[in-house]
């Protein structure tokens, strides 16, 4: 039996050694991170090494770090109303991209009446002007626009986005969660002032994540109180392992960004190529910039649970869109608010690459392809 293809990256990451080697150390330390004894203190010393590798890979200064137990819950304590600016007043309500990822549509802290949508384009990129209207329609935002969209991969104008949003005296929170590792990211070069990530996405472990807040913001209110660790951002102790194997991914993600970004972007283009030469496919977001990793696509009469089933017989581990489903296929709310139709949304498989994707995996899902587009879309 061949070994199985893993194209599933934009979900989870495999564990990288460099991470499970803090992790292991990790687990042998007795001590709790917020006792004052030499056991404690090695135990602070590993989550502080963490806290300094994130931060420096994002721009950031370490003391605005502050370790979650998922993107999730970092996404929940970013869009808490009351947040302000070093020149501003609070933010009163949160206006988000109609793509972002559900945990941020959910809209964290904020009443629903208080919660608006931005449209995007038929790419799937926020329309600008639109966020200029929401803006100017009432009191000081919370915006959330997420860095790279998880099911097609489009890059988002983030930086554009917070010179619009800060000439309307708002703030600005970027889901940088499928951004980290894949393309450069910098808070301060985007202008966000908010920007949240998660370890399993970049070869770290899962149930970790992190919210980076711009120096100057005010105003965050902690999810879960209690100990008052993380300086009162986030109580509950440390999860220790977790974050030295966070901090040791984040390491070795940045250094190989460049060369990795680089490899898979010849690899999608190939993998796009052989998909668009078969039973009609079409790839969604072509038009824009998008991660160098991700491919969505779908083709006429193309259920996606039956394809992913039978990527799957033929040992191919794909997707149908976001992973946060509870294992159900659904139509893609990304796709229906680019504006296609619900029975497209609801044939779009998702392929997505990572640092170990090699020439040969390529192959073997588009032969995969082949064999499903002449099998399932026979008319």
């Amino acid at each position: 039996m061949p070994t199985r293809v893993y194209l599933d990256w934009n979900a989870t990451t495999p564990l990288r050694p460099e991470a499970r080697a803090a992790m292991v150390a990790a687990f042998d330390l007795v001590g709790n991170p917020s006792s004052v004894h030499a056991e404690g203190r090695e135990a602070r010393r590993l989550v502080e090494e963490a806290r300094a590798e994130l931060a420096l890979a994002v721009g950031a200064l370490p003391r605005n770090v502050v370790f979650t137990s998922a993107g999730t819950e970092a996404n929940a304590l970013a869009l808490s109303p009351g947040l302000r600016g070093p020149s501003g007043g609070p933010v009163e309500r949160l206006l988000v991209s109609a793509v972002e990822h559900a945990s941020v549509l959910a809209g964290g802290r904020f009443p629903a009446d208080r919660i608006g949508l931005i449209r995007v384009t038929r790419s799937g990129v926020v329309d600008l002007e639109h966020l200029k209207a929401r803006l100017a329609d009432g009191p000081p935002a919370l915006v959330s626009i997420m860095a790279a969209n998880n099911e097609t991969g489009a890059l988002q104008p983030v930086a554009e986005a917070a010179r619009i949003v800060h000439e309307a005296g708002g703030l600005l929170h970027v889901d940088a969660i499928q951004a980290l590792g894949k393309i450069p990211f910098d808070i301060k070069t985007v202008g966000a002032d908010l920007a949240t990530f998660s370890a399993h996405k970049i070869g770290g472990p899962k149930g970790v994540g992190a919210l980076v807040v711009a120096e100057g913001i005010a105003g965050l209110e902690p999810v879960l109180r209690g100990g008052g660790q993380e300086l009162n951002r986030r109580a509950g102790t440390e999860n220790v392992a977790g974050i030295a194997g966070f901090g040791a991914a984040v390491k070795v993600a940045l250094q190989a960004l460049p060369e990795d970004a680089e490899r898979m972007t010849t690899l999608r283009i190939r993998l796009e190529n052989g998909i668009l030469g078969i039973a009609g496919a079409t790839v969604f977001s072509d038009g824009v910039e998008r991660l160098p990793n991700t491919v969505l696509f779908t083709a006429p009469g193309l259920k996606a649970e039956t394809a992913v089933i039978g990527f799957d017989l033929e040992g191919i581990a794909v997707s149908s869109g976001s992973a946060c489903s509870s294992g159900k296929v659904q139509p893609s709310h990304v796709l229906s608010a680019m504006g296609f139709d619900p029975a497209v949304a609801q044939g779009a498989v998702r392929l997505s690459l990572g640092w170990s994707t090699e020439p040969d995996h390529i192959n073997r899902a588009l032969e995969a392809w082949r064999k499903l587009g002449n099998t399932l879309l026979k008319r």
